[in-house]
């Protein structure tokens, strides 16, 4: 309520801000490269990938210095990891949703999920975030034969650069709101985690954008994610 409060008090400040940013910001474009490939050595791991601008590797050259790259690279210490890529700019959950109804399906063990900063941006209510947030995970179950589901957490948005204030501090409320209902969804089934975003966004893990991570950033989420797919590799693997 008090976040609700605080759009509607400050509502033309809100929407100048955020029409100056849309004018002014820097756009970067998607890290170049394949967006498949295999990696590493050891026991078999099918990992999809999907998501937004971050999943994407804007803010880095290349995907091999972006999340899909740099969690291949992570997790191919351990595994043979065979990874595909789905993502696009300024994706919402719905978006994703869409696209993914629509791709040619093919069968993964886990899948990651980078979803959220879009919807936040868009407004997207929390009730509607949580019911695309579980039509996704049953998608990724049902069409793609994912056993296990991570979800990545929002950002701390309050923390991006790019971002004036108050819009900054509206924006982080509403990411963390949305994390948190994230987080409940996840907790009511077990082939569904929610690894929670747990990097302080310094500068130097920044784009010059200041609104994505950069290549030290994407190489901090990888390693966060990490242990969240190892952890639900057995249950992945004993229902292929």
């Amino acid at each position: 309520m008090r976040v609700t409060a605080a759009k509607l008090a400050l509502a033309p400040v809100l929407i100048a801000q955020g029409m100056a940013l849309r004018r002014h910001a820097l756009r970067l474009p998607e890290a170049a490269g394949p967006r498949r490939g295999e990696a590493g050595d050891g026991p078999p791991l099918r990992l999809l990938i999907v998501g937004d601008s971050s999943a994407a590797g804007v803010g880095a050259r290349d995907q091999r210095a972006a999340l899909a790259g740099r969690l291949a690279a992570e997790l191919g210490t351990t595994h043979r990891v065979t990874w595909r890529l789905i993502a696009r700019t300024g994706a919402t959950t719905a978006d994703t949703l869409a696209r993914l109804s629509t791709t040619q399906p093919e069968p993964f063990d886990i899948a990651v999920t980078a979803l959220g900063v879009n919807d936040v941006t868009r407004s997207v209510p929390l009730a509607r975030w949580c019911a695309h947030q579980v039509a996704l995970r049953m998608l990724l179950t049902e069409r793609f034969g994912v056993s296990h589901v991570i979800a990545s957490g929002l950002p701390p948005m309050g923390d991006f650069p790019a971002l004036p204030q108050p819009l900054r501090w509206v924006v982080g409320a509403s990411a963390r709101r949305l994390d948190l209902g994230l987080a409940r969804e996840t907790a009511q089934d077990p082939r569904w985690s929610h690894a929670r975003f747990a990097i302080t966004l310094a500068p130097d893990l920044m784009a010059e954008d200041g609104f994505h991570p950069g290549p030290a950033g994407y190489a901090l989420w990888a390693r966060m994610l990490a242990p969240s797919i190892r952890a639900a590799l057995p249950t992945a693997t004993a229902t292929r």
